[in-house]
C-alpha cells in the first residue's frame, strides 16, 4: 500500500514538473494572472511560516518562539547572511525559553 502511494506521488510530481515545459508555448497567461500567481505563492508561504510559528503538537507554541522568529525576519529582511539568520533566531528562542518565557 504505501510502496503504491510513494509511485503514485513521484509519478504525478514528474507529470507536474513535465507539464510546464511542455505547456509553456501553448497556453498564454495574462501578465495580471501572472502577478497574482507570484503573490499567492508568498501569501502561502507566509501562512506557513505563521502557523508553524503560533502551534506545536495541536497548542500554543509560546512567545519565545514567536522572538525568534521575528529576530530571524528582521535579519533576513536587512539580507543579513543566512547563517547569522538561523543562528540569531536559534539564540533568542533558546535564551528567551531558559530565562523562563515559554
Amino acid at each position: 500500500m504505501t510502496l503504491g502511494v510513494i509511485f503514485a506521488l513521484a509519478a504525478g510530481t514528474y507529470a507536474m514538473r513535465l507539464a510546464g515545459p511542455l505547456l509553456r508555448g501553448r497556453i498564454q497567461v495574462s501578465p495580471r494572472w501572472e502577478q497574482l500567481m507570484s503573490m499567492a505563492a508568498i501569501v502561502l508561504l507566509a501562512a506557513f511560516v505563521t502557523t508553524s510559528t503560533a502551534f506545536e503538537s495541536g497548542g500554543f507554541a509560546g512567545w519565545a518562539r514567536f522572538a525568534g522568529v521575528a529576530v530571524g525576519g528582521v535579519l533576513a529582511w536587512r539580507r543579513a547572511p543566512f547563517v547569522v539568520v538561523v543562528v540569531a533566531a536559534a539564540a533568542t528562542t533558546a535564551l528567551l525559553r531558559l530565562a523562563g518565557l515559554t
